[in-house]
């Protein structure tokens, strides 16, 4: 694949062959970060486990301490007094037969979480087939089916992302924009591994977490020891 001149110049920061601290990874892909606007830092992490079998899953939603940076926009499914206390926590769209009829009858997506009263869920699971693919479908597990739909749309505004395995067995998240500087991103990031590594399933056998690159949205990758990764890592 061909690169632009700029990337190549970035490139030139890191050693490919390194495994860098997280510290020293994050500072590596803020200082490679090259296009005019403010790059996203995502990080990808491959687990040792089979995202094939049910006891294997790693799935699950975390506050990160710095925010992801950008503005979220939140649906609520809800009805009466969760209608009220979503709008009163900021949801942008809230509803119930209504909202549903609008995703299913005018392709309407313009959120980017989707939050539900479990009463609603019978209603919301008529919406499985568009939701689920594009990651929005409400769940237990990721705190997004709640009886507190005010707290759960306050957290998502603040920063709550969603982790889950993908089929070749990574989870990609987005911590932060380059302009947090490192020092932030390396707070967002060991919140974020923490998480990944409290939720390890009994199922996973030999090494835990494989891999883990750090990338900004234009820059080149830059690889994080595995074995340096959470709070325990940081702190031996």
């Amino acid at each position: 694949m061909k690169h632009g001149k700029k990337y190549n110049e970035s490139a030139k920061l890191i050693d490919k062959a390194a495994l860098y601290e997280p510290a020293e990874a994050l500072e590596l892909a803020v200082k490679s970060a090259i296009a005019k606007f403010d790059e996203t830092v995502e990080v990808h992490i491959r687990l040792g486990v089979d995202s094939r079998h049910a006891d294997q899953q790693v799935r699950g939603a975390v506050v990160l301490p710095n925010g992801t940076g950008r503005t979220v926009r939140v649906a609520v499914f809800a009805k009466g007094a969760d209608a009220d206390a979503a709008v009163a926590a900021g949801a942008e769209v809230v509803g119930a037969e209504d909202l549903v009829a609008r995703i299913q009858g005018e392709g309407f997506m313009d959120f980017d979480v989707a939050i539900a009263a479990p009463n609603m869920m019978g209603l919301v699971g008529r919406l499985g087939k568009v939701l689920g693919p594009r990651g929005l479908m409400p769940s237990p597990k990721a705190g997004t089916v709640t009886p507190d739909v005010a707290k759960a749309v306050t957290e998502a505004k603040a920063g709550k992302i969603e982790y889950r395995l993908d089929k070749t067995n990574i989870i990609h998240c987005p911590i932060g924009k380059v302009s947090f500087g490192a020092e932030k991103l390396n707070e967002n990031f060991t919140t974020l591994l923490d998480a990944i590594i409290k939720a390890k399933p009994a199922a996973s056998k030999g090494q835990y977490i494989r891999s883990c690159v750090l990338a900004t949205t234009m820059g080149p990758g830059v690889k994080v020891n595995p074995n340096k990764v959470g709070s325990a890592a940081v702190g031996a």
